[in-house]
C-alpha cells in the first residue's frame, strides 16, 4: 500500500471554461492572438492599452496597469498567458485554439477564481472574458470575410 504521509489536501480554485467557434483558419487565429500587440485589437473588455517597457508588455485595465506575457510560440495553439497586476502575483490563464472543421476554429479560455475574488468579483470577470471571445471573433471574422472578398475580385 502507497505511503499518504505528507499529502496535502489541493486547494482547488473555482473555474470556468469558455469556448466560442470562429469562423477563421486556426493558423490565423493563433497568429493574431499570439502577438500582444494585437490584444486591444479583441480583448477590449480587459485590455484598454499595451506598450512595451524594459523589454515587458505592459497592459492598461480598468484596475490599472499590468504585465502579460504569453506562451512561446508553438505548433500545437497554446495562447496561454499569464497577467502580472503586481511584481509578486502572476495569473495564468490557459488559452487554446484548435481546428474545428477545415477551415474554422475553436477557441477555449479557462477563467480561474482567485484567491480573495468574491463571488460577483468572478462573475463579472466571467462577463469580460465572454465580451473579449466575442470581440476576438468579430475581428477574425470580419478579417475572413475581407480576405474571402479579395480572392474573389482577383
Amino acid at each position: 500500500m502507497p505511503r499518504l504521509e505528507g499529502l496535502m489536501k489541493a486547494e482547488l480554485l473555482k473555474s470556468r471554461t469558455f469556448s466560442i467557434s470562429i469562423a477563421a483558419a486556426p493558423q490565423a487565429v493563433y497568429e493574431f492572438v499570439s502577438n500582444p500587440a494585437n490584444l486591444p485589437r479583441w480583448a477590449w473588455a480587459f485590455c484598454k492599452s499595451i506598450r512595451q517597457e524594459n523589454g515587458q508588455w505592459v497592459i492598461q485595465t480598468d484596475m490599472g496597469a499590468m504585465t502579460f506575457r504569453v506562451a512561446p510560440a508553438n505548433d500545437y495553439g497554446v495562447l496561454d498567458h499569464f497577467v502580472s497586476p503586481s511584481p509578486d502575483f502572476e495569473i495564468y490563464v490557459p488559452m487554446r485554439v484548435i481546428a474545428n472543421g477545415p477551415h474554422a476554429s475553436e477557441v477555449i479560455f479557462t477563467l480561474f477564481q482567485q484567491p480573495g475574488m468574491s463571488d460577483g468579483q468572478f462573475k463579472t470577470d466571467a462577463g469580460l472574458v465572454e465580451k473579449d471571445l466575442a470581440g476576438l471573433k468579430k475581428v477574425m471574422e470580419s478579417f475572413a470575410a475581407g480576405l474571402s472578398q479579395a480572392e474573389k475580385k482577383s
